[in-house]
């Protein structure tokens, strides 16, 4: 009982990180269309915490046609592939219980 409650705990904070880290993917993209401020602390921190997986991903896949760069599109399928797979995973650990 205790193990089940533990699993789905984990499922929904998996879930919920998958979740957050989407809409910084999103946000990064849209701000990739205007000229944020680069000192601001919200900006510096979603390029920080998405530099490493965009650039990545960018480096090894160049997906940049006619100027726009796919690269986010990709990334949110990804993601979103693990998400479901991860919560579907730990939902099922957790009812084995």
């Amino acid at each position: 009982m205790i193990l089940r409650e533990l699993f789905l705990s984990l499922a929904g904070l998996v879930d919920l990180a998958f979740t957050i880290y989407i809409f910084m993917i999103i946000a990064r993209a849209l701000m990739s269309w205007v000229n944020p401020d680069p000192y601001n602390p919200v900006v510096r921190f979603i390029y920080r915490a998405t530099e490493p997986v965009l650039g990545r991903v960018a480096r090894l896949i160049p997906l940049h046609f006619g100027g726009i760069d796919f690269t986010p599109v990709i990334i949110l399928l990804a993601l979103s592939f693990c998400q479901r797979m991860l919560v579907v995973i730990l939902h099922s650990i957790a009812y084995s219980f």
